[in-house]
């Protein structure tokens, strides 16, 4: 047995599904719009959590120090102030990222943000994944959509960055992939040895065991979840129906909340655009279907302490590498080659919901038309006139944050089409002129 503490860890380890990969072939794959909007803010929530529990859970295990013997204070004050320090580093980024005046070292302090703010929170043993679920946000929608972070120039960094992330992502998936698969036959080799604890054969039923669980639990619990959410929203339809004095009372917080954020929440069609309601059965089968383990567990099982503080070996670190590893492909192998079959089985029909994205979309690009007053050929201001109305439309309520991103890269691109001499060009900064031996500027325009 690999003890209490160990076995915590090793939940840790498992705990954080990897649903932004089927997010991100949501629409292939036929994927609703409120699936898609569950699975995407899950990614950030239980991957966080995990982290932060990992680590308290590593603690707990005696391996690392700890400013508090409390686990309910240690987990605030690591939430807190992981939160604190991303907030920091955004400030920070958005601050500096006008000022460098070249797309290779925007992007470049892009790129360094997330590991910056994770090791600086590291360092007063805050959460170092909430700093950079923090900074990253922040920073994202403040780059992309408010209009006080624009500045001349900034479509050619988004468009670079857009085309830097996808392969960076790539090759740090398939190192952790591969950096596990190489030290699979260490790991195997050690549990097969008569004296290793808990030895090869309890690993592979183990992990054949908690396999099983992973996907079951996951399954009743997303269906215990989401028939709590629909009994709720029913009861409070009901009571909104029959009680007046309740009626008013939710009327004058919804007119206080949209006047306090300025929104509308009117679609041009005249229909209200509130929250999402609770999933329908079929709905609820895909999200709790959609539980595969993937970069996050193996990065965790690579990062398992190998000795206590009093310089002991780490209980059963071996067997938590192999019973990871073996449970992400079990999951990959069973729920991943069969999502695409069960959507098509399920038969959700998603048309209504394109077509009032297509709509939506073709009214964003009729709000950015307007933006430009004249037929002659479009300025630097035109092109800002329609970020800028499009990141205001987006404040009212007419426009979500994926369309607003869509409609600032169709204008980005236009832009870079319009200007392909300075979209080809980086100015020169002299600031930072003593770069120039490096090659990384060009001729100025």
């Amino acid at each position: 047995m690999i003890g209490l503490p160990a076995a915590l860890l090793l939940g840790a380890v498992l705990a954080p599904p990897d649903t932004i990969t089927t997010v991100s072939h949501g629409d292939e794959l036929g994927l609703p719009r409120r699936v898609s909007a569950i699975l995407t803010g899950e990614s950030l929530v239980n991957d966080a959590t995990a982290l932060t529990l990992f680590g308290l859970a590593a603690a707990a295990a005696g391996a690392g120090e700890t400013l508090f013997d409390n686990a309910f204070g240690l987990f605030a004050y690591t939430v807190a102030s992981g939160l604190a320090v991303g907030a920091v580093f955004a400030v920070i980024a958005l601050w500096l990222r006008p000022r460098l005046h070249n797309p290779v070292l925007e992007t470049s302090l892009a790129l360094l943000l997330p590991f910056t703010a994770f090791l600086t929170a590291e360092q007063i043993h805050a959460s170092g994944i909430i700093a950079v679920v923090t900074a990253a946000v922040a920073f994202s929608l403040n780059i992309s959509l408010d209009p006080q972070h624009q500045y001349p120039g900034a479509y050619r960094t988004r468009l670079q960055e857009d085309a830097v992330w996808p392969v960076l992502d790539f090759l740090l998936e398939t190192f952790v992939f591969a950096y596990i698969g190489l030290q699979l036959r260490f790991v195997i080799a050690d549990l097969g040895h008569a004296a290793a604890r808990p030895g090869l054969a309890t690993t592979l039923v183990s992990a054949a065991v908690l396999l099983v669980t992973v996907i079951l639990f996951r399954l009743g619990a997303v269906w215990a979840y989401f028939a709590w959410w629909g009994w709720s929203a029913r009861a409070f339809e009901r009571r909104l129906a029959d009680d007046p004095r309740f009626r008013a009372r939710v009327e004058r917080h919804r007119a206080a909340r949209d006047q306090r954020r300025r929104r509308r929440l009117r679609q041009a069609s005249g229909e209200w655009r509130g929250p999402l309601g609770p999933p329908t059965g079929r709905e609820s089968l895909i999200v709790g279907w959609t539980g595969m383990r993937g970069i996050l567990t193996l990065a965790a099982a690579a990062a398992v302490p190998h000795t206590l503080r009093n310089g002991e070996e780490f209980p059963g670190r071996d067997a938590i590498q192999a019973i990871a590893l073996f449970v992400t492909l079990g999951t990959l192998l069973i729920q991943g080659t069969t999502i695409p079959m069960l959507v098509r089985r399920l038969h959700i029909d998603v048309g209504g919901e394109r077509q009032q994205a297509s709509d939506l979309l073709a009214r964003g690009r009729a709000i950015a038309a307007m933006a430009v007053a004249h037929d002659g050929p479009r300025t630097t201001a035109d092109f800002d006139a329609q970020r800028h109305a499009v990141a205001s439309a987006v404040m009212t309520g007419e426009l979500d944050d994926n369309t607003a991103r869509v409609l600032v890269h169709e204008v980005d691109l236009e832009q870079a089409a319009r200007n392909p001499a300075k979209s080809m060009k980086c100015p020169k900064n002299p600031a930072t002129e003593w770069l120039d031996f490096s090659g990384l500027y060009l001729a100025p325009a």
